[in-house]
């Protein structure tokens, strides 16, 4: 089997990072979010990976490149984004076998092991994943029939047929490629994903629904982000490579290789990055410190700091999603709490 990871788009809900980062390198608990889908596909046993790109294509490049993974990974440029069934088409000559298609910026706890058995041994042409929602009209939908398989899928219906929701990972044989060259596109003249899958079901094909006992996130918006950061380090296990001095750490915390943490009070669960620096500062639960941060005078929380961020005497921050390479630093008025999404670069005074 192989896997089709979708790191496209342009992420206009989570701008202004996105101006200058691509939304699955967004980091969660100090990885990149496109990480976690490439591990999931690893751990269920795929032979080669794709990974579909759109804008800042060089830059999820050297992000995946950086690190060494067991499989070998194909780069795929999809050029202008023209909906998920069109993926499938500009990765035709890569899709020679069965396929799991992972969007990029879902993070699924349980992983997608228990899936791809299921969908081996049902020798269905086609399987979603599916969850349920408290919410359906926001998100596509599946009415099933009484034995599991999917009867049709609604996007965002007013009615829901049902409240399981499409989870963003899909099992194919390489019939979809047909079914993707079939249809038409939809009113955002896009090829969808749904009407490809739809098309399977009308030809009759066998198309099932696997269904998600743990928690998913389809990390598009910052206030998804902030969950999924919480949600992961919620299962952190306590690790110190770092130096500590003059300090209290409470809770499950994790401080990696050469960070420094002198004067401060650390409370978990929360992860310290590479080579940061935190002197006279708390930081709170929930918090992600990048790499080689420098974090003085300050108070953080439920926050995601990326790495080289400087934050100088800048009062209190919570919730906050701040960019890579970001200072900010005590200005004429202190406020006594900000909350900030902030891009790449930038330069704040407060």
């Amino acid at each position: 089997m192989k896997a089709l990871i979708l790191s496209g788009g342009s992420g206009t809900r989570l701008r202004p990072l996105t101006y200058s980062q691509q939304k699955q390198l967004i980091p969660v608990a100090n990885k990149p979010v496109l990480f976690y889908a490439i591990e999931d596909v690893i751990e269920a046993g795929v032979d080669e990976i794709g990974i579909i790109l759109g804008p800042n294509k060089d830059q999820v490049i050297d992000t995946v490149k950086s690190k060494a993974w067991d499989v070998p990974i194909e780069f795929i440029y999809q050029g202008e984004p023209k909906g998920l069934a069109h993926t499938i088409i500009v990765a035709e000559k890569f899709l020679d076998d069965d396929f799991v298609m992972y969007l990029g910026d879902n993070i699924l706890r349980d992983g997608i092991v228990r899936h791809e058995k299921r969908f081996s041994s049902m020798k269905s042409d086609a399987s979603v994943l599916l969850t349920k929602v408290d919410d359906p009209q926001r998100f596509g939908v599946a009415d099933l029939n009484q034995d599991g398989s999917i009867r049709r899928l609604v996007e965002k219906p007013k009615v829901p047929p049902s409240n399981y929701a499409l989870v963003g990972v899909y099992f194919f044989k390489p019939m979809i490629i047909d079914a993707c060259k079939s249809i038409k596109p939809s009113w955002r003249d896009e090829l969808e994903i749904t009407d490809a899958i739809q098309w399977l079901i009308e030809h009759g094909y066998k198309v099932d629904a696997s269904f998600v006992d743990g928690w998913w996130k389809d990390t598009g918006k910052p206030e998804d982000i902030f969950e999924a950061n919480r949600l992961i380090l919620d299962d952190i296990l306590t690790r110190n490579d770092g130096l500590i001095e003059g300090s209290r750490i409470m809770g499950r915390v994790i401080i990696e290789e050469n960070a420094k943490i002198d004067r401060s009070v650390i409370k978990g669960p929360c992860i310290i990055g590479e080579g940061s620096i935190i002197s006279d500062t708390y930081i709170g639960p929930y918090t992600s410190v990048g790499i080689g941060c420098q974090i003085c005078g300050t108070e953080v929380e439920d926050s995601i700091i990326m790495d080289e961020s400087r934050i100088i005497n800048a009062g209190k921050i919570v919730e906050s999603l701040i960019g890579r390479n970001v200072k900010i630093q005590e200005g004429v008025a202190l406020p006594k709490g900000h909350r900030l999404i902030v891009g790449d670069n930038s330069d704040i005074s407060l």
